[in-house]
């Protein structure tokens, strides 16, 4: 029987998602207003060092192309650690927002106290 721990280590995915969990969710405590995209969210969390440290580790890390590498980030790990951090709603697609990475989506700021 295969542990949680040994299945995450398996994961690629789950790899990135440790290392950018940290830097995204202390990006998203930060952040104000009410909705948001992921590429909104991205570049608001590149402007942080640590975050952007951790992201370009992240891409580094995935081992392929850049282009490869980004669409894994921005359209797996970062979307995964939105969902799992209980700070935001996922609101649908936002197919009018323009990311060569993925396919974006919106997000709502949930009031947590």
């Amino acid at each position: 029987m295969t542990s949680k721990r040994e299945a995450q280590s398996n994961d690629p995915i789950a790899g990135l998602i440790a290392l950018l969990d940290e830097p995204v969710v202390n990006v998203l405590r930060r952040l104000e207003g009410e909705s948001f995209t992921t590429p909104q969210f991205i570049d608001v969390m590149l402007t942080d060092p640590a975050a952007a440290a951790a992201y370009q580790e992240a891409v580094r890390q995935w081992g392929e192309t850049e282009r490869t590498a980004k669409m894994v980030v921005h359209g797996q790990a970062i979307p995964a650690i939105l969902r799992q951090s209980g700070l935001v709603e996922w609101l649908g697609f936002a197919h009018e927002e323009d990311d060569p990475y993925a396919v974006p989506a919106w997000w709502r700021l949930i009031d947590n106290p």
